[in-house]
């Protein structure tokens, strides 16, 4: 017997490298805010709730798009109570459009994984760790909210509702580079685009609840917009 092999040690040569430990996975959430303060405390709370108890790692990212409520202060005590490594504020001081908003929090967000979702409960916190399931299932580069499957239920949901998506960081990146709307058809453009380059994507029944306080962040002028950018969207894919 080898004298390696009799006192228990690893024969290994010494020129081979040592297994690495997989990285612990990141998840970053993008919170795009215009007047949600009454929102933002309870959807932060939800979600913070949501991550200790599942154990998944996190941050969560509030791009406000100089919200005139007071969002942005509201952000700033969030950010002191749970601490600046958890909640990071990436303000912009006007509002530019939710695809843009989306650009500039993922150049800020560290996780390998990103997860989007509007600030004003229309998607409850408690979905994301079935989101985060259902990707490692399937190694999914994508992983999609749906109210058409499942359990899915809805509440007071209405064309302006937006989905709740996990996306792996740089599929996210290369479907931003592909898009070319900026507005609230960005979400849809996103994976009809992520079918074309053949992304697989895993979906996850969810309910949907109409916002709790605050004005939508959609105004008629971009609800004619948003079915503008779709009609656009399908007629040129």
């Amino acid at each position: 017997m080898a004298s390696g092999e009799a006192s228990g040690l690893s024969t290994r040569s010494p020129r081979e490298p040592e297994p690495r430990t997989p990285r612990q996975d990141k998840y970053s959430v993008l919170l795009p805010t215009y007047n949600e303060r009454e929102n933002l405390p309870l959807i932060v709370w939800l979600l913070v709730k949501s991550f200790s108890e599942s154990g998944f790692n996190y941050e969560i990212i509030i791009i406000d798009d100089g919200s005139p409520d007071g969002t942005r202060d509201v952000a700033e005590q969030l950010e002191k109570i749970y601490g600046s490594d958890k909640i990071l504020l990436r303000p912009r001081e006007q509002k530019l459009g939710l695809g843009t908003a989306y650009i500039h929090g993922v150049k800020h967000a560290t996780g390998n994984h990103i997860i989007i979702m509007d600030a004003d409960l229309s998607h409850h916190p408690k979905f994301i760790p079935e989101f985060i399931r259902k990707q490692k299932e399937g190694n999914f580069d994508i992983v999609s909210g749906t109210r058409y499957k499942g359990n899915g239920g809805v509440y007071g949901w209405d064309l302006k509702r937006k989905i709740i998506r996990l996306y792996r960081k740089e599929v996210l990146q290369k479907l931003i580079e592909k898009c070319v709307s900026k507005g609230y058809v960005f979400q849809m453009e996103m994976i009809v685009r992520a079918r074309q380059l053949n992304y697989t994507v895993g979906e996850v029944p969810i309910s949907f609840v109409d916002r709790v306080y605050g004005e939508s962040k959609l105004g008629g002028n971009e609800i004619v917009s948003f079915l503008k950018g779709l009609l656009t969207l399908f007629a040129t894919t």
